[in-house]
């Protein structure tokens, strides 16, 4: 097959609407580092920036911003259930309509998501 037959054909690939470069992970060890996020992430693609949740809220969580959106993929595709530490991780895509509403019930924090 001649590929200069093709070249001028643009592929286009369609994503699920959910997907972007925001990943938002969750059940990470309390006690990983960025050094250890970069090397875990990293291997997907250049990453744009790495968050870590440092409250008593937010601890075991993180997000990762990838340069493009299907690096972002692939490491979500690939990293969730990834073990860390004894612990699976959970990666999902940002959802900026996603409210989290917290609520204490006999002193037990209980997080609650609303679409």
């Amino acid at each position: 097959v001649n590929s200069s037959v093709f070249s001028c054909y643009a592929v286009q690939i369609r994503l699920p609407p959910e997907v972007n470069r925001i990943l938002y992970i969750r059940n990470l060890p309390y006690k990983i580092t960025a050094e250890e996020m970069y090397d875990i992430f990293g291997k997907y693609g250049p990453i744009r920036q790495i968050r870590t949740g440092n409250t008593p809220e937010s601890r075991g969580t993180s997000y990762v911003v990838y340069e493009d959106i299907f690096d972002a993929k692939n490491a979500c595709d690939h990293l969730s259930g990834f073990n860390v530490c004894n612990r699976y991780l959970v990666v999902l895509y940002y959802n900026a309509n996603r409210v989290c509403i917290s609520v204490t019930v006999a002193g037990f924090l209980l997080g609650f998501f609303r679409q």
